[in-house]
């Protein structure tokens, strides 16, 4: 069953360590959809949509981070899925894109 996940990464180190290129490797790795992309309130947020599964291997991933990172909580809220273009890729976005 395919499923779509907003994320939003709190801690003390998500920022300026990689973390939203670490997040599109897995993302690509696990065959996820979707975006990431750093908040100005020092966080990463983020819409992955896939396979249940392969989704829940992904937030673990997500949830530790890159070396370097330190993640202190990682909220989730179920989305609706999107079907169709637009869903073919993992993007790295800037903030209000």
């Amino acid at each position: 069953m395919v499923k779509r996940v907003y994320f939003l990464a709190h801690g003390g180190e998500v920022q300026g360590v990689g973390f939203r290129f670490f997040t599109r490797k897995r993302a690509l790795h696990y065959n996820i959809t979707g975006w990431v992309r750093n908040t100005p309130n020092n966080k990463v947020e983020g819409e992955a949509q896939g396979e249940e599964t392969s989704l829940a291997e992904f937030l673990k991933d997500v949830n530790s981070g890159p070396r370097g990172a330190h993640v202190v909580r990682l909220d989730r809220e179920e989305r609706e899925v999107v079907e169709g273009e637009g869903e073919g890729e993992f993007e790295i976005r800037k903030w209000g894109a």
